[in-house]
């Protein structure tokens, strides 16, 4: 298995506790509702949308190779606008992933925005080699 890690950084206008509602703990009933074409819905097929729960995001038609993607939650911390999960399922992953684990901190940018930085984390089967300008997300800081 081979291990890839990138680290990226997204500025925004929206302060870090709004933000951090709306992408992590409203995001569920949100983001169909905001980008129906990207996720069509969400299902909690485990627990109560917190850390330990199970979900599965169905992808509307802006990706029509990928159907699915069952996300596990591993920790959503409100008062320090911390939040990490992993893809452990899916067509998303191919036949070259075995999962793919994230971790976020939502911070102040120092202009009332926010900026939220992420650590990505691919685990590959075999010996498979991730080319990194294919998955590394670009700042846009």
């Amino acid at each position: 298995m081979g291990v890839f890690t990138f680290e990226s950084e997204n500025c925004f206008t929206i302060p870090p506790a709004k933000l951090f509602k709306a992408y992590v703990l409203e995001g569920n009933k949100l983001f169909p509702k905001v980008v129906p074409h990207a996720i069509k819905s969400v299902e909690i097929l485990e627990g109560d949308g917190g850390a330990g729960s199970i979900l599965k995001l169905h992808f509307g038609e802006a990706s029509p190779e990928f159907r699915y993607a069952t996300h596990k939650i591993e920790l959503v911390d409100k008062d320090n606008l911390m939040f990490s999960y992993s893809v452990i399922e899916g067509d998303i992953l191919r036949d070259i992933v075995e999962k793919i684990s994230f971790e976020t901190k939502v911070v102040p940018s120092g202009d009332g925005g926010s900026i939220w930085k992420s650590k990505g984390t691919y685990y590959t089967k075999g010996d498979f080699v991730l080319e990194e300008d294919k998955i590394k997300a670009a700042d846009n800081c």
